[in-house]
C-alpha cells in the first residue's frame, strides 16, 4: 500500500489545494519557498502530472504504513519564532544603551519587524516623557535624500540616541548615502563624517561640513540584500552589512506567519486599542486561518484591518471581509 497525503491547504502552480488525499511519492521537504510534498496527481489530473510539488501550507499523513511524524507542532513553531523575535528585542535594547552600532533587520512585510523594535524603544523614552527631555531616538519612514541623511545622522548623534530607518529603503539604493552610512558605522573608535560640498541646506540649518557619529541605526527592510543585482550597490551593501548585526526574519510559510499573528495576539500586543475579549479576539484569528489561502495576505496588518471591520460593524464584519480582504473565488 502507497503512503498517501492529505493536503489541508496547499497550491500547485498557483492552483490552491485543500482537502484532497494523493498518494506521497516524497515526504516533507523545505524548500527556498517553503514546504512542499512530492505526489502522484495522476488519478485526479491527469497522466502527465504523475510527479508534482505541492507547495503546503497545513496536510496530514494518511495510512498505517507512514511512520513519519509531522516535523512541528504548532507550539513547538510558536515557540521558534517567539525566540527569534525576542532576539530583536534583546538586540534593539542593546542599540539603545550603546553596546550595540548598528542593526539590520530584514523579512517579509507585516510580521511584525517594526512593532517590536518601537515598543523597545517606546520603553526606553518613557523616561525622558516623565521628565520633559526630548526623546532620544526618531523613527524615519519614506523617502531621503543624502543631504538629508547626512543632516538627521548630525541631529542623533550624541551618545545613546538611535535612528531607525523603517521602509526607507533609498538611503539603502543610494551611492552617496551608502557612503554616509559607511562612515557613520566605521568600526574604528571615532565615526567622522564629512560633506565635503557647498551647501545652502547646512548653513541655514547650522550644520557642521563634518561631526563625529556616536549613536546607533537600526535598518528595518524587506530588500533582500543577497538579491540586488548591481554590482555596485552590492559591494557597498555587503561593506554596510560587515558594520552591522544582521538579524533575518523570514518567515518561510503561510503556517509560520500565522501562527505569528497568532502568537501576538495571544501574547496581548495586538488587539489593545479595540476592547475585544479573548473569544472576540480568537473569531479574528480563527477567521484569518480558516480563509488563509484567500486573504490578499497573512500579515499582521490584515489582522488589524479585520479588527477595524469587527469594530465597525460587529454582525456584517466577516462579510464585509468576504468583499474587501479576500481574493475572488
Amino acid at each position: 500500500m502507497t503512503a498517501q497525503v492529505k493536503i489541508i491547504s496547499g497550491k500547485y502552480r498557483g492552483t490552491t489545494i485543500t482537502n484532497t488525499v494523493f498518494p506521497m511519492l516524497r515526504p516533507v521537504v523545505q524548500g527556498a519557498k517553503g514546504d512542499f510534498i512530492t505526489v502522484d496527481a495522476s488519478e485526479k489530473l491527469g497522466a502527465k502530472y504523475s510527479k508534482i510539488r505541492i507547495m503546503v501550507d497545513d496536510y496530514e499523513y494518511v495510512g498505517e504504513e507512514v511512520k513519519i511524524e509531522r516535523k512541528e507542532t504548532d507550539e513547538q513553531i510558536i515557540k521558534r519564532i517567539e525566540e527569534r523575535f525576542e532576539i530583536l528585542d534583546e538586540m534593539t535594547r542593546a542599540t539603545v544603551n550603546g553596546d550595540v552600532r548598528a542593526m539590520i533587520v530584514t523579512g517579509p512585510p507585516g510580521v511584525g519587524k517594526s512593532f517590536g523594535v518601537e515598543r523597545e524603544l517606546e520603553k526606553s523614552g518613557l523616561l525622558d516623557d516623565m521628565v520633559g527631555r526630548p526623546r532620544k531616538y526618531e523613527v524615519v519612514k519614506g523617502a531621503m535624500t543624502p543631504i538629508g541623511l547626512y543632516c538627521k545622522l548630525y541631529e542623533y548623534s550624541d551618545k545613546n540616541n538611535v535612528l531607525v530607518f523603517d521602509d526607507c529603503d533609498s538611503v539603502l539604493m543610494d551611492d552617496l548615502s551608502l557612503n554616509i552610512l559607511k562612515a557613520a558605522l566605521d568600526s574604528s573608535k571615532r565615526r567622522t563624517i564629512h560633506w565635503n560640498a557647498d551647501s545652502h541646506k547646512l548653513r541655514n540649518e547650522g550644520v557642521p561640513n563634518s561631526f563625529d557619529f556616536k549613536g546607533s541605526v537600526i535598518f528595518i527592510t524587506n530588500v533582500k540584500f543577497d538579491n540586488v543585482r548591481s554590482l555596485k550597490l552590492k559591494d557597498h551593501l555587503e561593506a554596510l552589512m560587515s558594520r552591522c548585526h544582521y538579524l533575518d526574519l523570514t518567515l518561510d510559510t503561510m503556517r509560520d506567519k500565522y501562527l505569528r499573528i497568532k502568537q501576538i495576539a495571544r501574547s496581548g500586543g495586538l488587539f489593545t486599542s479595540y476592547g475585544l475579549d479573548k473569544q472576540q479576539e480568537n473569531e479574528i484569528i480563527d477567521f484569518m486561518k480558516t480563509n488563509q489561502t484567500r486573504l490578499r495576505e497573512m500579515s499582521l496588518r490584515m489582522a488589524i484591518k479585520l479588527a477595524d471591520l469587527r469594530r465597525m460593524s460587529p454582525n456584517r464584519w466577516q462579510g464585509i471581509a468576504e468583499n474587501t480582504c479576500m481574493k475572488s473565488r
